[in-house]
């Protein structure tokens, strides 16, 4: 066997390379390579021979190739539910509720086939305590308490179940790896053994990931590009609801989430999330508006907050939370030029409700609404959401899948809806009860709402 020489890893992004460098040529992070030692390869590996080929045409695609998990929100994220033979990696905050979900999910999952959980951090008794609390009694759920992968892996290989979770990937050791625990070459290295029990057996795995203090997934980047999906979980540490958001997913859409309310017995998933976001709006409060975004498929109004106040600094504060900073100061600036407010010496705060993060420029017209709002402090007519793309030119530009949205703020209640104008070509207005009101630019928005003011 050949011996391997020692290289050079970033501990954020995987580069190698074979003398120590301040910074990552491939991710700009500094101070991040470690030294370590690669696992040899044995002789012979690789030797170029010839593997046989099927052409596509004569692959046979199984018609029931995915797992559903119990819950309609998870499955709509997974994009239909969990792939046969799929590696996906699951990461959020400590004690945001990924343990939770999993065992809620095997809980369902448990009701047809034979799923193992292989706990990396918790004993037996410890998940026994936790899986009573949430009335996880399936008597195909079987529990392995191990941080040893060569020992995990061959337990998947003698009981041949349908679904693995490991929880999770950061505490597993594989010995041929030669480090310790959690190390950028014990995640990729296991990852890459599970990577491929779950493609030769045609298993199921979910990874549990840790995320650092940035809130990145904590290992390799490389341990990202490996697996199938990759599913973020956020939320507030204290409110009581989670969002379960798509990062990356070869099997479906990459921008749905999924909204969950933590209970004292596990999670429960909401399945109407605009009407969560809006129950606590307040009546007759000026700086308030409502949009409606796309989540992937899925229509959700979200309410957007604007403050305005009389700054007592040199130079004003700007703060925006749920809204990016610099898209935050572009609307300001095109307010001052194009409809002639002036924000020079005021602070202005911009706050998305319900912790959602609005990164669609739909979102722009009922910021700039709101803004104007919290300046004239005149609260916008009840029943009236806005939606709208806004260019440097005071332009409001058209949006995606306008009649669906339409569609949710009606059902929601809503009498009136600015959009642009553009987006009604070919729009039949008959068909709404709300009253939909076209627009051209940001003037003609702040008019429209004067009139009904």
């Amino acid at each position: 066997m050949a011996k391997a020489k020692d290289v050079y890893l970033c501990s954020e992004c995987g580069y190698e390379t074979v003398k120590w460098l301040g910074k990552c040529p491939s991710c700009g992070s500094w101070n991040s390579f470690s030294l370590v030692t690669p696992i040899a390869s044995p002789a012979g590996r690789g030797s170029g021979r010839a593997a046989p080929v099927s052409p596509i045409s004569g692959i046979a695609a199984e018609e029931d190739i995915r797992y559903y998990t119990g819950l309609s929100e998870l499955d709509r994220v997974l994009g239909g539910g969990l792939v046969k033979g799929s590696l996906v990696l699951l990461g959020g905050d400590p004690g945001i509720g990924k343990s939770t979900l999993l065992l809620q999910i095997c809980q369902s999952l448990g009701e047809s086939l034979k799923v193992l959980y292989v706990s990396g951090e918790e004993s037996s008794k410890q998940l026994k305590l936790r899986a009573e609390r949430l009335e996880v009694d399936s008597e195909r759920l079987f529990v392995l308490c191990c941080g040893d992968m060569d020992t995990v892996l061959a337990t998947i290989r003698a009981e041949r179940p349908a679904v693995v979770v490991i929880d999770s990937i950061q505490t597993m050791v594989l010995s041929s790896a030669g480090s310790s625990a959690g190390s950028v070459t014990q995640v990729r290295e296991c990852a890459n053994a599970l990577l491929a029990v779950a493609k030769e057996n045609d298993i199921s795995i979910i990874l549990v990931g840790h995320v650092t203090k940035e809130g990145n997934l904590a290992g390799p980047r490389i341990l990202e590009h490996m697996v199938d999906a990759v599913f973020q979980f956020e939320g507030e540490q204290h409110h009581s609801y989670r969002l379960l958001r798509a990062v990356k997913n070869r099997y479906g859409a990459t921008n749905e989430i999924a909204v969950f309310e933590m209970q004292d017995k596990g999670l429960k998933q909401v399945a109407n999330p605009s009407a969560m976001l809006l129950s606590e709006r307040p009546e007759g409060v000026s700086g308030s508006c409502v949009v409606c975004v796309l989540e992937g498929s899925r229509p959700i109004l979200a309410e957007v907050q604007a403050l305005i106040t009389r700054s007592g600094f040199a130079s004003p504060r700007r703060m925006a939370t749920g809204f990016d900073y610099n898209r935050m100061s572009l609307l300001l600036a095109v307010l001052e030029k194009r409809a002639g407010y002036t924000f020079a010496n005021l602070d202005a705060y911009v706050n998305v409700v319900g912790g959602l993060r609005l990164d669609e420029p739909a979102s722009d017209l009922p910021i700039a609404l709101a803004l104007v709002s919290g300046l004239r402090d005149k609260p916008i007519p009840a029943g009236m959401l806005a939606i709208g793309e806004i260019g440097l030119g005071g332009e409001i530009r058209s949006v995606i899948r306008i009649e669906d949205r339409i569609r949710e703020a009606e059902r929601l209640g809503f009498t009136r809806c600015l959009v642009p104008q553009s987006s009604l070509t070919g729009l039949e207005l008959k068909r709404f009860k709300i009253k939909v009101v076209g627009v051209r630019d940001i003037v003609e928005a702040l008019r429209s709402i004067a009139d009904n003011s």
